[in-house]
């Protein structure tokens, strides 16, 4: 059998899964099931409409977390804190060894290093002029 190399327009989720189901099936058979399931706490408006909050993802012992958003006129009440800390208790209920995620330059790295989150990596010029930084906090 011969492979080709095809290089779609328009990717879409059947390519991606075409992709990671070979990637997932060498993953668990060297490391296990990692029991990936999704992780929402919301921040909810006086109107009942969500309007930011955390989302991540479970697996292999961590908790991602792939957003964090509090809206700008809801800033400065501590509630990126307050998701943070339910995270982690979240992350702690099932059994996690810790938390990691990524911030660019111009957004929270010193917020989370004030949760005691470390810097693990970066990458310089992503985007151009600025840096991202990869944490983890370790329970």
């Amino acid at each position: 059998m011969t492979l080709q190399i095809t290089i779609p327009d328009n990717p879409s989720d059947t390519h991606r899964d075409a992709i990671l189901a070979p990637l997932r099936a060498y993953n668990i058979s060297q490391a296990g099931d990692p029991h990936v399931r999704p992780m929402a706490i919301l921040l909810t408006d006086d109107d009942g409409n969500d309007v930011g909050g955390v989302w991540g993802k479970i697996g292999y012992d961590w908790l991602f977390v792939e957003f964090l958003v509090v809206p700008e006129q809801y800033r400065g009440k501590r509630l990126g804190t307050t998701l943070m800390q339910e995270a982690e208790k979240i992350a702690r209920a099932n059994h996690c060894i810790g938390i990691w995620l990524d911030t660019f330059e111009f957004q929270a790295r010193s917020f989370y290093e004030k949760l005691g989150f470390e810097v693990f990596g970066s990458i310089e010029d992503h985007p151009m002029g600025f840096s991202r930084f990869f944490l983890r906090k370790r329970f």
